[in-house]
C-alpha cells in the first residue's frame, strides 16, 4: 500500500512544494477546520500541518497515522504526549526563517524608536506641510546606538538578532533565565552577557522575545514585569501570541508606562472577535499578521525542509523529531 500522504492547510505556504521522491498518494486542502480532521486522514498515513490542530481524541481515531510533518516551528498544536504514546513521529521546521524573522524584528524596532508611522500620519495629515520650519518635530526620536537590547530566548533567532544589534552599535543582554519559569538557554559560543529576567526587563531599552509558548511561558510578560521596564522601552514579541498578557500591556501602553510595543503575533489568531490592543487604537503599537517569518526564501526553505523531513522519515532516518 503507498503511503498516503495529506496537506490539511496548503493555503498557508506560499512557496512551490515539491513531491517526495518516493512512490505515494499525495491530496492537499487549502485549509481544514477541526471537525474535518478525522475524515480528511481516515487512511492516512503521513500529514502535513502547519496551523491545524491535532489532539489525542483524533489519533484514536486515525490509526494509519505514523507522522505529522509540521510546516512550521512551533508545536503547542499537537499532543505530543499522545504522538508518543501511540509512536507517531512529529518532525518541526528549523532555523529557516534566519534572516526574515531577525529583520522583521528591527523593522518594528525602527519604526517605533525613530516615530516613523507617527511622522507618516502627520505627513498625512498636513502637520509638516503648515510647519514653520523646513522640519516638523513632534515625536521624540531615540538612536538605537549605545541603547541596550535584552533578548528573552537566545537560540538561534535570539542570536541572529544580537548580530544585527551590534550593527547598530547597541549593548546587548541575553536573559540567562526566565524568572524561574522556564529553564536556563543553553550556553552560546560568544560573549554576551547573561542576566536575569528581572533585570534585563529593568534596564533594556528595547526588550524582544524569541521563546516557545508553553504552560511555562504563557503570560511570562505580565502587569507586574511590565511594571519593571523604562518608560521609553519597546517591546517586540515576533515569537508567540500569549507570552505577554495583552490587556496587561494595553493598560501600560495607554498610561505610558512603556514607550511602545511591535508585534507580529496574538494569542488568537485571526482576532476575529477583538482583541485589547486592537481595539485601544494605540499610537505606539504596531501590529503585523504573523508574518515576521515569511518572505519569499524563507517559506522556500521551510517547504523543502518540509518534503525533507518526510524523505527522512520513510527512509528510517526520521529527523527534527520532537
Amino acid at each position: 500500500m503507498l503511503p498516503k500522504i495529506v496537506f490539511l492547510d496548503r493555503d498557508t505556504l506560499d512557496a512551490k512544494v515539491r513531491r517526495p521522491s518516493f512512490t505515494h498518494d499525495w491530496l492537499e486542502y487549502g485549509a481544514t477546520t477541526p471537525d474535518q480532521v478525522v475524515d480528511r486522514l481516515r487512511d492516512a498515513t503521513i500529514v502535513i500541518t502547519n496551523k491545524v490542530p491535532i489532539t489525542a481524541q483524533m489519533l484514536t481515531q486515525l490509526p494509519s497515522l505514523k507522522m505529522i510533518a509540521l510546516a512550521a516551528t512551533g508545536y503547542n498544536i499537537i499532543d505530543i504526549v499522545a504522538c508518543h504514546e501511540r509512536s507517531v513521529v512529529v518532525s518541526n521546521i528549523r532555523h529557516y526563517a534566519n534572516a526574515s524573522l531577525p529583520e522583521h524584528v528591527f523593522a518594528l524596532i525602527l519604526a517605533l524608536r525613530r516615530q516613523i508611522l507617527s511622522y507618516h500620519r502627520d505627513v498625512q495629515a498636513g502637520k509638516w506641510q503648515q510647519a514653520k520650519h523646513f522640519c516638523f518635530l513632534h515625536h521624540p526620536i531615540l538612536d538605537l546606538a549605545n541603547s541596550q537590547l535584552g533578548i528573552i530566548g537566545y537560540g538561534t533567532l535570539g542570536q541572529s538578532i544580537a548580530k544585527i544589534a551590534r550593527g547598530f552599535g547597541m549593548h546587548i543582554k541575553a536573559a540567562v533565565s526566565l524568572s524561574d519559569k522556564v529553564s536556563a538557554e543553553n550556553p552560546s559560543t560568544d560573549d554576551i552577557e547573561r542576566i536575569s529576567l528581572d533585570e534585563l526587563l529593568r534596564t533594556s531599552d528595547v526588550i524582544t522575545l524569541n521563546i516557545p509558548m508553553s504552560a511555562q511561558t504563557r503570560n511570562l510578560i505580565d502587569a507586574p514585569q511590565l511594571a519593571l521596564m523604562k518608560p521609553t522601552a519597546l517591546l517586540i514579541n515576533t515569537a508567540r501570541g500569549g507570552l505577554v498578557n495583552e490587556a496587561a500591556l494595553a493598560q501600560a501602553l495607554r498610561e505610558g508606562q512603556i514607550g511602545g510595543a511591535g508585534f507580529d503575533v496574538l494569542t488568537v489568531e485571526p482576532p476575529t472577535k477583538g482583541n485589547p490592543l486592537l481595539e485601544a487604537n494605540l499610537p505606539n503599537f504596531i501590529l503585523t499578521p504573523h508574518i515576521a517569518w515569511a518572505s519569499q526564501g524563507a517559506m522556500q526553505t521551510l517547504a523543502d525542509q518540509l518534503i525533507d523531513n518526510i524523505e527522512a522519515f520513510v527512509n528510517g532516518q526520521a529527523r527534527n523529531t520532537i
